[in-house]
């Protein structure tokens, strides 16, 4: 069972955040359920694998929701297609303000995963708010990081400096009253695809595999100037200190981000899962890997969302 909600973003009065809600077999109103946060990657939205993972979880005893972004999706907000990691790592606190006010929601039991650059920004998302109480990542990306390094970390911060003076140059398009500059956030085309990987995400996000009509796979160029400079994963040796669980897939190409996350955060309670034969995107919505991911969250967040002990109750 699932419900579609709007709400206004705690964070922006003017946005109205749009997600689904889905709810365990046996949903009883009146009793307290763990819950679980999921954030669709760059270029999605909660139609496409967050929603997936969303709903498969849930079918394990959770009360889940998947959102689409601030100035995405079904959510409002302009201008359409803003990209920027700082309000997209608050947008997870403020679906959380929101599920705390669900009275089937037991508030100390709130968790939070993400799949791509949504794992990036939900790792972001827990470092600040400790209201997660455990994460857990498919395909993570720090898309600070991709944009600086590549794909496959393979360039220098320094030559990432065009795309912030291209940044700039989005900006002052954008207020002169153009057209909104826009970037692709996957290849728009199967030509412009430089691997084979990133054909995988052209055909993921643009073909009858998962397209769907509000995920138009390209972000505002103004975005530049927020990502460049942002890390995921700031600060994590000291203030990541929740239960973590990692998932990414041995031939992906995004992996190195996943080894990054492991090896920053200050939890002792560290896991990290390989999917053998899996690339990034195959975690997406390729059902093989897509069980095992879940058959690895599934009995982490029960481990650590257990009902919380009230004092004086046995």
């Amino acid at each position: 069972m699932s419900k579609k909600v709007n709400f206004q973003n705690s964070n922006n009065g003017n946005i109205t955040m749009s997600a689904v809600i889905n709810f365990p077999e046996g949903f009883n109103e009146n009793q307290k359920y763990p819950a679980l946060v999921v954030s669709h990657p760059g270029g999605g939205v909660k139609e496409q694998t967050a929603g997936l993972y969303a709903r498969k979880i849930a079918e394990q005893g959770f009360v889940t929701i998947a959102f689409d972004a601030s100035y995405q999706g079904e959510s409002t907000g302009e201008p359409r297609q803003l990209e920027n990691p700082h309000i997209r790592t608050e947008d997870i606190s403020a679906v959380i303000d929101y599920l705390t006010t669900l009275p089937y929601v037991d508030g100390e039991r709130i968790a939070a995963m993400g799949i791509c650059a949504g794992a990036g920004y939900t790792a972001n998302a827990a470092i600040n708010d400790h209201r997660i109480k455990a994460v857990g990542t498919v395909s993570a990306v720090n898309i600070g990081a991709m944009f600086r390094n590549g794909w496959d970390n393979n360039v220098q911060d320094s030559e990432a400096i065009p795309y912030l003076l291209g940044g700039s140059g989005a900006r002052t398009n954008d207020a002169s009253g153009a057209a909104i500059a826009t970037m692709p956030l996957a290849p728009l085309k199967k030509e412009d695809a430089p691997n084979a990987e990133l054909e995988e995400a052209w055909e993921y996000y643009h073909t009858d595999r998962c397209q769907y009509p509000t995920a138009p796979g390209f972000a505002t160029a103004r975005s530049l100037t927020q990502i460049i400079t942002y890390d995921a994963y700031y600060k994590a040796e000291v203030f990541f200190t929740q239960p973590l669980q990692i998932v990414a897939g041995s031939v992906a190409g995004s992996k190195w981000m996943s080894d990054d996350l492991y090896d920053r955060v200050a939890s002792k309670d560290k896991n990290f899962h390989i999917v053998e034969g899996a690339n990034h995107m195959s975690l997406y919505d390729v059902l093989q890997y897509v069980e095992e991911a879940v058959s690895v969250l599934v009995p982490f967040f029960q481990k650590h969302l257990q009902e919380v002990p009230v004092p004086g109750k046995n």
